[in-house]
C-alpha cells in the first residue's frame, strides 16, 4: 500500500479503487480454470441428424426400393422369391456373371502388373519429365472410363486410324485390328483405365520408402530384380492391396467401357440390369441382377478391410 498525507497532515494508507461492486463472478457450471461455460441448448445427436436424414433419403431409401422390387413379381402384391429363382435359373444371368468376374480378376491382375513396373520406373529411374509423369497421373484419376475407350476406338477401331493407315498401304477392304468388339479389348480398356488408379498408391508407398536400404542392398552385390523383390515389394504390399482392391471393386461395377466399346458378345452384370431395366422392362430381374452386384462389391470391401489390416494397408 502506497503512504499518503491527507489535507490536515495526517498520514494514512491508500487502498486500491474499485470500480462496481465488490462480488465475485460467477461462472455457470463452475468450469475449471476460472472459464465460462455456457449452457447447452443444443444436443451433440441433433448434429448428425440432418446428414443422416440426407444419406437415407438420397440413397439408403432408393436402395430399399431396389431390394422390395426385387422381392416383389410382376403382377403380385406380396413378397416372394420368385424373382430370385427365375434370374438364377436363367443361362443369361450365369453367363454374365462368369464373365463379369473373369473380365474383373484379368483387369485387375494386369493393372497390378503394369501399375507397379510403371511406379517403378517412375520412382527409381531418372527420366527427363518423370516428374511431369507423375503429376499427369492425378489428372488422369478424373477422367470418365469412356472417354479412354473413345480414345482406343479412334486408335484401333473399324474405322480407327490404325485400319485407315493399314487399308491405305495394302488396299484391303477391312484392317486386321477388330479386338475392340471382343472381351480382350474390353479388357484392354480397363487395364488401361484402371491402372492409374494402381500407381498411385504405389507411388506414395514409392516415395516414403529410404533409399539407404537400396543403396546398402547395391553396394552389397544385390542385383536389381533382387532388390525389387526383397526390399521395395515388401513394401509395397499393402499398396498393391488397397490399389487391387479399388480396381477390382470398380471393374465388377463397370458399365461405360463395355457399353462404349460395342461389344455385343460380352454382357457383364451391370449391361444385364440395363437390357433387363431399359429393353425388356423386367424391373423385378434388373433388380434381382442389381441386389446381388451390390451383395458382391460389399463382401469384396470386407474382405479387403480384413486383408488390408493383416498386411497393415
Amino acid at each position: 500500500m502506497a503512504e499518503v498525507r491527507t489535507s490536515s497532515g495526517a498520514r494514512g494508507t491508500a487502498r486500491p479503487a474499485t470500480y462496481g461492486p465488490q462480488s465475485k463472478v460467477r461462472h455457470t457450471g463452475g468450469a475449471p480454470g476460472g472459464e465460462a461455460k455456457f449452457p447447452r441448448t443444443v444436443p451433440t445427436w441433433a448434429w448428425a441428424l440432418p446428414p443422416v436424414l440426407a444419406l437415407g433419403l438420397v440413397f439408403l431409401y432408393p436402395l430399399g426400393l431396389v431390394v422390395k422390387q426385387s422381392f416383389t413379381p410382376d403382377g403380385g402384391d406380396g413378397l416372394s422369391l420368385a424373382p430370385y429363382r427365375d434370374v438364377f435359373a436363367s443361362a443369361a444371368f450365369r453367363d454374365a456373371l462368369t464373365t463379369t468376374v473373369w473380365l474383373a480378376v484379368g483387369a485387375t491382375a494386369g493393372c497390378l502388373v503394369l501399375g507397379f513396373v510403371l511406379a517403378l520406373v517412375i520412382a527409381f529411374v531418372p527420366f527427363p519429365g518423370g516428374k511431369a509423369v507423375a503429376r499427369f497421373i492425378d489428372v488422369f484419376l478424373s477422367f470418365p472410363s469412356f472417354l479412354i475407350t473413345l480414345a482406343l476406338l479412334f486408335l484401333y477401331g473399324t474405322v480407327g486410324m490404325a485400319n485407315g493407315l493399314w487399308t491405305d498401304v495394302t488396299g484391303a477392304h477391312t484392317g486386321p485390328f477388330q479386338f475392340l468388339t471382343t472381351p480382350w479389348g474390353v479388357l484392354l480398356a480397363e487395364i488401361t483405365y484402371f491402372t492409374p488408379f494402381v500407381m498411385r498408391p504405389l507411388l506414395a508407398a514409392f516415395s516414403q520408402l529410404d533409399t539407404a536400404q537400396l543403396e546398402v542392398a547395391s553396394s552389397l552385390g544385390a542385383r536389381p530384380a533382387r532388390i525389387v523383390r526383397q526390399v521395395v515389394l515388401p513394401e509395397a504390399l499393402p499398396a498393391l492391396a488397397a490399389g487391387g482392391s479399388l480396381v477390382l471393386v470398380m471393374c465388377l461395377n463397370e458399365f461405360g467401357i463395355v457399353l462404349f466399346t460395342g461389344a455385343k458378345g460380352v454382357t457383364t452384370l451391370p449391361m444385364l440390369v440395363y437390357s433387363k431395366a431399359i429393353l425388356e422392362s423386367d424391373y423385378p430381374a434388373a433388380c434381382v441382377v442389381a441386389v446381388v452386384n451390390i451383395a458382391i462389391s460389399v463382401g469384396l470391401y470386407g474382405l479387403y478391410r480384413v486383408v488390408s489390416r493383416r498386411v497393415g494397408a
